[in-house]
């Protein structure tokens, strides 16, 4: 499809606009990732098409494209922790800890099915300033639980995008279908969402990925949890939420971070506390959940503990 086409339905205004077809949202995002535009094409489309809005049908398309390019490698028994890929600036990563937690969890609960946790990383993508899950991974071995997924390594042609990204300095598209990719063929999902309209649209753009999705309200619009939140899933065709509060598990943490570095990050994760200690145990709590390990919230804490 020649190129006008594309950009005609998402950059000619409100009376010209019109949403793409499946196929064409598919057909686009194959031209950009095999780079059969120019980079002045691809940064006029992508900024206005997330001016006239994506449509789940939209992002779907997008999102099998994506996956025609993907080098996959199955993790068996997993979770996909769809993280974000525009970096934390608030709150520090916890996940290295989920490894000696998972560990100790499963030697006591030999009833319970073993879980692994797939995460995914690259370089940081706009909009924000913050660290990756890339940068902490280089800093901290993968283990047997815990698994990562380079963007370099399995989906090169959205990776090399980075610079362009970058330049644009806006979100796109791209930030709202990336972090739930699953190249590790995982059965389960979770990813985050700060505003609630994008809960229903997580939960239908990736239903044919995955056995059962989670979408949670995380801090920084991550799925980690540092504050009392909620999340939601889909049953039997309706979107079911569910609250929760950190001190019904006796744990009381209020500390926030000004463009957290690093060195603060690794240091924390280095020489953590029994607060820290506490909330890397409840974030594992939820995905032994999302994961149908365990029947509650309750159980999960429980058996944690």
């Amino acid at each position: 499809m020649d190129f006008r086409i594309f950009i005609k339905a998402v950059g000619t205004g409100i009376k010209g606009n019109r949403d793409l077809t499946f196929d064409e949202s598919y057909e686009i995002v194959r031209q950009i990732l095999k780079q059969e535009l120019t980079e002045a094409q691809i940064g006029a489309f992508l900024i206005a098409w997330r001016v006239k809005l994506e449509t789940s049908e939209e992002f779907k398309g997008a999102i099998k494209a994506l996956n025609s390019f993907i080098k996959y490698k199955e993790v068996p028994n997993s979770l996909n922790l769809g993280y974000n890929f525009d970096g934390r600036e608030k709150y520090p990563y916890l996940f290295p800890l989920y490894e000696t937690i998972l560990e100790e969890f499963f030697k006591k609960n030999s009833d319970v099915e073993k879980l692994n946790l797939v995460i995914s990383g690259d370089l940081l993508q706009p909009a924000k300033k913050g660290i990756t899950t890339k940068d902490i991974f280089e800093n901290f071995d993968k283990g047997q639980y815990l698994h990562y997924f380079d963007r370099v390594e399995y989906l090169n042609e959205l990776s090399s995008l980075t610079s362009l990204r970058n330049e644009l300095r806006l979100r796109t598209a791209f930030n709202t279908v990336e972090k739930l990719l699953n190249p590790s063929k995982s059965e389960y999902g979770v990813c985050g969402a700060f505003h609630k309209p994008y809960v229903s649209k997580y939960l239908d753009m990736f239903e044919n990925d995955f056995k059962d999705i989670t979408v949670i309200r995380g801090n920084e619009g991550d799925i980690e949890i540092f504050k009392d939140s909620k999340f939601w899933q889909k049953k039997d065709g309706q979107i079911l939420e569910t609250e929760f509060f950190l001190k019904d598990y006796g744990i009381n943490f209020d500390r926030t971070f000004e463009n957290i570095t690093l060195e603060e990050n690794l240091n924390i994760l280095r020489n953590y506390d029994d607060e820290i200690l506490k909330l890397a145990k409840f974030n594992v709590a939820l995905y032994l959940i999302f994961a149908k390990r365990v029947a509650n919230l309750d159980e999960a804490w429980q058996r944690l503990n």
